[in-house]
């Protein structure tokens, strides 16, 4: 977590130089603000400013080394259960077209009907995901 530590706060430096010199090369150049730009990489600098504060904080709250961070440490060290995933399971690939329909149905602006037929779809593929563990060959 130090390193990441080092890492924001080198981005957040990076960032807040970048906007100094973009909105000063724009009041040269043009003779105004861009604001846009400016508070974007402002901003930026501001968010993993942020992060950094946090991660700071939350390594001195836990009171000690991260596994990751010693030196001596094997893979092995850490904690191997990261959750349970299915790499089988095809219902986050349908449910992710399902989604897609529904956006594209948005985006095409009066073909309002193809989100209308197309959200069933996305409500079966929740469910589908939800419950594949209840029913079938990989039920408990």
């Amino acid at each position: 977590m130090k390193s990441n530590i080092v890492i924001l706060w080198i981005l957040t430096a990076y960032f807040a130089v970048l906007g100094v010199v973009y909105t000063l090369w724009n009041l040269i150049e043009h003779g105004y603000v861009e604001w846009s730009g400016s508070a974007t990489i402002i901003g930026a600098a501001f968010l993993g400013g942020f992060i950094a504060v946090y991660l700071m904080l939350t390594q001195r709250k836990q009171g000690g080394v991260l596994i990751e961070d010693r030196e001596d440490s094997d893979i092995d060290d850490g904690d191997p259960e990261l959750g349970e995933f299915s790499p089988w399971s095809w219902w986050p690939f349908f449910l992710s077209l399902a989604i897609s329909l529904v956006v594209l149905g948005l985006c095409l602006g009066f073909n309002f009907w193809i989100s209308f037929l197309s959200l069933p779809l996305v409500i079966v593929g929740i469910v589908g995901w939800v419950y594949e563990y209840y029913r079938g060959h990989f039920a408990r």
